[in-house]
């Protein structure tokens, strides 16, 4: 009984060791610098709202971020990377509304599910999309804008960055709600779309504050609508679609970290710490509103939860516009 009895304290020993050393681990990370994967490439708005988080990470808690950019198919090869990656907490991504909602629910035989694949650390902005007319344009307000199309069905152009995505899905959204329809042009970026609405070829473009922030500033371009539930700080004039009568209707892009599964939650909580810290800065949240994108922060549990509403309201939107699977 007596060697029965130090075997079981030797056991139960090893066994406190081990934890202790696994909480010694957690409570030392980082130990080494952590990569955060970018599924975009550098120069667009995920990437620049990437490298000022990890800025933000490096001046608040000290640590090394490496970004690396893994652009491709829809964003998606970046969480492939990210899913794929050891689980120690030394690989994080930033994903977006575009390749972890509304990618798999578009395109077929991906090979990620990015809801079952990765684990959710934070929110860290959202930003809704700015629908804008040229500033010569004969059409001065959504209200205008909706008349128009439902006088001509079929016929009235706008412009998005791309079938699939946040700038066409939302206004699919506002064409249900609505009760009209609109004929998407997709381009491959909102510097295209832009280009064709100074030069009369489309009467609206669909596209995020950034990218028509400083044709407005310039008075080139006339915001009518952006599509968040209250009006965006960035641009204070510009009235949101509820206020054009369609109560209640919000739609907006966003970004927020993840990790592979299996991160312990330990370290999960530290991130979620020092990511929380550099989005409640000051600094920061002045430099992403500069180009309309708001900082927020969220447990771990509250993005889990917002990614899940998010799903079931895009796959809802996708198939009452009769929007088929790709590939």
């Amino acid at each position: 009984m007596k060697t029965f009895n130090s075997a079981l304290c030797a056991v139960t020993l090893g066994a406190l060791m081990t934890i202790a050393g696994l909480a010694d681990a957690q409570q030392a990370f980082p130990s080494r610098p952590i990569r955060l994967i970018v599924p975009f490439p550098p120069g667009g708005g995920t990437d620049v709202v990437s490298r000022i988080v990890a800025a933000g990470l490096v001046k608040s808690a000290g640590w090394s971020i490496v970004v690396d950019n893994k652009s491709g198919a829809t964003g998606t090869i970046g969480l492939i990377e990210a899913a794929r990656a050891s689980n120690d907490g030394y690989n994080i991504v930033m994903g977006q509304e575009a390749n972890v909602i509304l990618a798999p629910a578009i395109e077929k035989n991906l090979a990620i599910d990015p809801l079952k694949d990765l684990t959710p650390v934070e929110l860290v902005t959202r930003s809704p999309l700015l629908i804008m007319v040229a500033a010569n344009s004969k059409y001065k307000s959504l209200t205008e804008v909706i008349a128009a199309a439902k006088a001509n069905p079929g016929t009235f152009t706008y412009g998005n960055a791309g079938i699939g995505g946040s700038s066409h899905l939302m206004i699919e959204l506002l064409q249900i709600v609505g009760g009209f329809k609109m004929v998407p042009v997709p381009y491959k970026g909102a510097t295209p779309a832009v280009t064709d609405l100074l030069g009369g070829h489309i009467p609206m473009a669909s596209l995020s504050i950034a990218s028509g922030m400083a044709h407005i500033q310039a008075g080139k371009v006339r915001g009518i609508a952006v599509t968040s539930a209250k009006r965006n700080a960035a641009l204070p004039d510009v009235p949101t679609v509820a206020e054009a009568g369609y109560k209640d209707f919000e739609a907006n892009a966003w970004l927020g970290i993840l990790v592979p599964n299996g991160v312990p939650p330990a370290i999960i909580a530290r991130l979620n710490t020092e990511i929380s810290k550099v989005m409640q800065d000051a600094e920061v949240r002045k430099s992403l509103m500069t180009q309309g994108v708001e900082a927020r922060t969220s447990t771990p549990e509250e993005f889990a939860a917002m990614l899940k509403a998010e799903n079931a309201k895009w796959r809802k939107v996708i198939a009452t516009a009769g929007i088929s699977p790709a590939r």
